[in-house]
């Protein structure tokens, strides 16, 4: 599953090391819209159905709370 994760990030916005990166939403380095893109990738190539109240800044804090979010949801 963490694969296929950080394999969806790193083709939705190609220019973030994932792996290293600890505060995405409050460094700044993915915007609403990068998020909402994730959203709809992972939906689709998971075929999960992530809500949109889960749509929250820590959520998104870095790849392990968006991994923990997908398998939530899986």
């Amino acid at each position: 599953m963490k694969e296929e994760v950080m394999k969806i990030l790193a083709d939705v916005v190609p220019d973030v090391d994932f792996a290293a990166e600890q505060n995405l939403v409050e460094d700044a380095v993915i915007d609403s819209f990068d998020i909402v893109t994730i959203v709809n990738e992972l939906n689709d190539a998971l075929d999960i159905d992530i809500p949109a109240r889960e749509i929250l800044p820590e959520n998104f804090r870095c790849a392990d709370t968006i991994i923990a979010l997908v398998e939530r949801y899986s």
